[in-house]
């Protein structure tokens, strides 16, 4: 069985729209997806709606937290989407994501750059909006050649020219309001050095004593000294280890099913759930 828990559809900042999503991971010889948008649940219907024969899909998300003033990603999965603490909460995220992403035109306009808040809402189809709708505009514009250009500190990466602070989660309380609503929790590539997204086995134990069930483990952007230590770390938190490949569609390569999670640990963290 093949098991992919992280993946985006349009829904936030994947390039494909949640029927594709599905359909691409069939295609792929995926039996079990996870969809797992940016603070949104609005892709589940879409994706439910078109999903293939042979494919299970995990109702998920992957909410914006913040750690020491640095972003951290906290995937959920099979919780209640109707909870009303974390609706509230979603609904706050998103309206601040616009907020955020108007600013970073601004400032982006202010720099003498030709981008403009009707270019990046016409990428963003969902209602969270991102910093990767920000920099494909910037590459519609001719500002720079690839997305991964913009996030530089000459342009929108944390602390760039162009970066506005957002509103985000207190992991802790990220956990808490999953668990709440019937849901288990996954920290999101813990060592993705590309992205910045680095933190310590302190934190790591922190969540797990408030109720974190996973680590991802295997992620296209774990070096393999990483992996091995995550996998150790999460043995001895008693935590689930998983495999994703974090699909954005064409943004990523198209690589559903890059990694995946053990049979047995998708059991684990199923067996944990009582939402959805």
């Amino acid at each position: 069985m093949r098991i992919d828990l992280h993946s985006h559809s349009d829904a936030s900042d994947g390039t494909r729209p949640p029927a594709d999503v599905v359909r691409r991971a069939r295609d792929r010889g995926l039996d079990v997806l996870a969809l797992t948008d940016h603070d949104t649940v609005s892709g589940w219907d879409e994706a439910t709606a078109a999903l293939p024969d042979g494919l299970t899909l995990v109702p998920g998300i992957e909410l914006s937290c913040a750690q020491d003033g640095r972003s951290l990603h906290m995937l959920g999965y099979l919780f209640d989407p109707e909870d009303p603490s974390l609706s509230a909460e979603l609904a706050r995220i998103c309206d601040d994501r616009v907020v955020r992403a108007q600013g970073m035109v601004d400032r982006l306009r202010d720099l003498g750059l030709d981008v403009t808040w009707g270019m990046v809402r016409a990428l963003a189809k969902g209602e969270a909006v991102g910093r990767p709708h920000i920099a494909r505009a910037m590459v519609e514009a001719g500002v720079i050649g690839t997305t991964d250009e913009a996030f530089t500190a000459q342009w929108i990466a944390q602390g760039g020219r162009a970066y506005v602070e957002r509103y985000a989660l207190d992991p802790v309380r990220a956990v808490r309001l999953v668990r709440a609503a019937g849901g288990v929790c996954v920290l999101a590539h813990p060592r993705a050095r590309r992205g910045g997204y680095v933190f310590d086995d302190a934190v790591i134990e922190g969540l797990a004593a408030a109720g974190l069930a996973g680590i991802e483990v295997d992620h296209p952007d774990h070096a393999p000294e990483d992996r091995a230590h995550l996998r150790d770390l999460a043995a001895g938190l008693g935590l689930v280890a998983t495999g994703s490949s974090d699909d954005h569609g064409a943004m990523t390569g198209d690589r559903l099913g890059a990694e995946t999670t053990d049979p047995d640990a998708y059991a684990a963290l199923a067996d944990g759930a009582s939402g959805k």
